[in-house]
């Protein structure tokens, strides 16, 4: 019976059938997908707008003088298993620094819900994992003819991924929300360049471009318009530019804030450092993108030396070959 059902699946015609049944699914669901999928920017900008009411409210509740209220409407949506875990340990003093807040902001998680459960995340998981490596090791017997020592070894070593774990995470979200911001900010500072230069304030400038780059890049859309509305409900307007920088870690974006700040302390034009440092924004993007095609040659050596060139060995000395194999 094995060797029938061997048979079977190793039948050439079931083969070729089976391929092609990937294939035309594999094509049907190429076609279909960008119909099927939906976007996910209304989410995020009911995210901001619900950020921006968060701002409204904090900021009515300081001018009020009163400050429990505007408490309560800001952590009604936390999660409070996650809060008491922290509390009760002591979390955020063990594990968050200043370095750790900005890379949250960069990777988007900017409530303090997001913190609460990064914390819980790097306290639980090297427990977790270490328990899972123990049981992988001593309990199912693997690696067992290792030395105890290279075991426990290994052990320790899986309870320290675990503590990396939220880390790594967030950097690998943080890189790519800053890839997507640092691709489309020359194209909103043109555009907002535009806008001033034709009339418009900061605030409705950065509005108007977080629309127009809503579908380009989300992100930066979240960025602009969270920044206008901290424009408008801050006290300070510098304060609401520097959070744009410290939000996004990129120094381009640092770059102009500082000259909008500089622009607004000292009365010099905004359009003209707009410009500016619009075009040093496009040069920058042309100079990766003229820095990635020199790299390529070099990339481009060991594939090409590894698939093209025996297939070209072939193609040449092959009729030589077989030409020389029967003559003799």
């Amino acid at each position: 019976m094995t060797q029938d059902l061997a048979a079977r699946l190793t039948d050439p015609a079931l083969v070729i059938a089976v391929l092609v049944a990937i294939a035309v699914f594999a094509t049907l669901y190429t076609i279909a997908i960008p119909y099927l999928e939906r976007g996910d920017l209304e989410k995020r900008m009911k995210a901001v707008s619900t950020e921006r009411e968060q701002i409204r409210a904090r900021e009515r509740a300081r001018m009020n003088a009163d400050g429990g209220r505007g408490k309560t409407s800001l952590r009604a949506s936390h999660n409070h298993s996650v809060r008491q875990i922290v509390e009760k340990f002591n979390l955020r003093q063990a594990l968050v620094d200043d370095a750790t807040m900005d890379k949250l902001k960069a990777a988007g998680f900017r409530s303090q819900n997001a913190l609460n459960i990064f914390l819980v995340a790097r306290f639980l998981l090297p427990f977790l994992t270490l328990t899972l490596t123990a049981i992988w090791i001593f309990v199912l017997g693997n690696l067992a003819e290792r030395p105890f020592a290279i075991r426990m070894l290994v052990t320790v070593v899986g309870g320290y991924i675990g503590f990396y774990l939220p880390n790594i995470y967030v950097s690998n979200r943080m890189s790519k929300r800053q890839l997507s911001i640092k691709r489309a900010w020359p194209d909103a500072l043109d555009l907002m360049l535009i806008c001033v230069e034709s009339g418009i304030s900061i605030e409705a400038a950065m509005r108007r471009v977080s629309d127009e780059m809503a579908t380009q890049s989300p992100e930066l859309a979240e960025e602009m318009v969270l920044t206008t509305a901290e424009l408008s409900f801050l006290q300070d307007r510098r304060t609401a530019l520097e959070n744009l920088g410290n939000r996004t870690q990129l120094d381009g974006v640092k770059s102009v804030t500082q000259a909008l700040i500089q622009a607004e302390r000292y009365g010099t034009p905004v359009a003209q450092a707009l410009r500016v440092l619009a075009q040093e924004g496009r040069d920058e993007r042309m100079n990766e993108a003229e820095k990635k095609a020199a790299a390529l040659p070099p990339k481009l050596t060991v594939p090409m030396i590894l698939f093209f060139l025996p297939v070209l060995v072939a193609v040449i000395l092959g009729p030589a070959g077989i030409q020389v194999s029967d003559r003799f």
